[in-house]
Order: structure tokens, then C-alpha cells, then sequence
């Protein structure tokens, strides 16, 4: 597999040109230093079979107009994207196979399964989503804790996600707390808290290294070598058959 690897020169890109060594085939950066190109059209011409994010989610476009026009699948390793840019991915994925997930750790997509399953076996307790990420995210809440969200709305359709407390007001029954704490070098933790009144369970992930992410993204690409076109997510790379 030979990947484009766009944000190059960020933290993640650093991380994954590493872990692919001969197999980066292209590095793009908007910083256009080590030799990265600055936009893909100064890319030059390149044998890839993939083209892998993780810059800003508002180079989605370029990064999807790139793929489709080389025919090949996009990795899409980014968060906080809005809603045209969501739009844009779903369009995509209509012509080539686009992998899109708010977290590539394959122990959060375990994470999520399991949130759901407490949310279809608890379906009356208080669900309540914590994540504490270092004081230089900007976007809130996380990637990772919108797709809890979705996660638990999948076996509670009425779900309503509920972002921070403030002021007066009682808890609704269909509400989801989200909160969301920023602080220090906190790489990433993720709590689901189910409360029956009687009973309390948490879930929880920590990530120890950025490594990680980078780790998944990587089997994310090779997972999708050879997909037919539509829109993959870490359930997709997970199977059914897993638990």
C-alpha cells in the first residue's frame, strides 16, 4: 500500500509517515516545509493507492476532490467538521470508498459497541459522557464523544445529546450529558456513565499515546484497499462478529 499523507508535517502526520516508512508516497502540508507540498495541486505526480487526514476537517474538500479524481479511497482521520463538510464526505463516498471516523482507536469502537448495548440493557438509566483532553484541543465536544453519543442514540432513537450544564433547569429522561474538560497533556479519556438509581456502570477508555491514533489509521488504510465505494467507519473494520 502507497498513502498521501496530508497534514504531513503535524503531530499525527509525523507519527504516520513513521509507521509507513517506503509506503508514503506523498506528504502535503500547508507549511510546505521537509519537502512537503503545499496544496495537492503541487503534489507531483505520485503512485498512491490511498490518500490518509489528518490536517483540519476544513481540507475535507481538497483532500475528497484529490481521491476522487485519482479514483482511489480517503482516510478521513480529522474531527469538528460541519455540516456541509459532513455533506461532502457522504457525497464522496457515493464515488470512491471514504473511511470516516471521529477516532481511529479499534478499543473506542469497542467502547461504543459496548455503550450501546448498556443503553438497549438499561434503557430507563442516566447516561452521562465525560471526555478530558489536553488544553490545546480546540474543538468541543470531542470527535470521539459526539460518536458515543451516536452510539447510544442507535439503541435510543429519542436521545438528546445535552453539551455542558449551566444554570437552572431539572435533568430530562431522554438527555445525554456531554461534558467536556481541557487541561494539561491529557491525550484522551472517554467515560460512559449508565445510572439506574440503584446500580452504576462505567465505561472507560484512556489513551496512553497518540500512537494510537495513528496505529488505527494505518490498519484504517489497509482496510480499505481494494473496498468498493461507500462510507466505512471503525464498526465497518471491527465486523459484526467480534463479541
Amino acid at each position: 500500500m502507497k498513502a498521501v499523507i496530508c497534514g504531513a508535517n503535524g503531530a499525527m502526520g509525523k507519527l504516520l509517515c513513521g509507521l509507513l516508512g517506503e509506503e508514503t508516497a506523498g506528504r502535503v502540508s500547508i507549511d510546505g516545509e521537509n519537502g512537503a507540498a503545499r496544496t495537492f495541486d503541487d503534489l507531483p505526480q505520485v503512485d498512491a493507492d490511498m490518500v490518509i487526514d489528518f490536517s483540519h476537517h476544513s481540507a475535507v474538500a481538497d483532500v475528497l476532490a484529490y481521491a476522487r479524481r485519482k479514483g482511489i479511497p480517503a482516510v478521513i482521520g480529522t474531527t469538528g467538521h460541519s455540516e456541509e463538510e459532513k455533506a461532502l464526505i457522504r457525497e464522496a463516498a457515493g464515488e470512491i470508498p471514504v473511511f470516516f471516523s471521529g477516532n481511529m482507536s479499534l478499543g473506542i469502537a469497542l467502547l461504543c459497541r459496548l455503550a450501546k448495548e448498556a443503553a438497549a440493557v438499561f434503557p430507563q438509566a442516566d447516561i452521562e459522557i465525560v471526555e478530558v483532553h489536553h488544553n490545546r484541543k480546540v474543538d468541543a465536544p470531542s470527535g470521539t464523544a459526539l460518536m458515543l453519543f451516536d452510539a447510544v442514540k442507535e439503541a435510543r432513537p429519542q436521545a438528546v445529546a445535552h453539551c455542558g450544564r449551566a444554570g437552572e433547569g431539572r435533568r430530562l429522561p431522554e438527555e445525554v450529558g456531554i461534558s467536556s474538560l481541557r487541561m494539561g497533556t491529557v491525550v484522551g479519556i472517554h467515560e460512559v456513565h449508565i445510572h439506574t438509581g440503584s446500580q452504576c456502570l462505567t465505561l472507560r477508555h484512556e489513551a496512553v499515546t497518540r500512537a494510537m491514533l495513528a496505529e488505527g489509521a494505518v490498519d484504517a488504510a489497509r482496510f480499505m484497499v481494494g473496498k468498493a465505494p461507500g462510507l466505512y467507519d471503525m464498526q465497518s473494520m471491527l465486523g459484526k462478529d467480534c463479541l
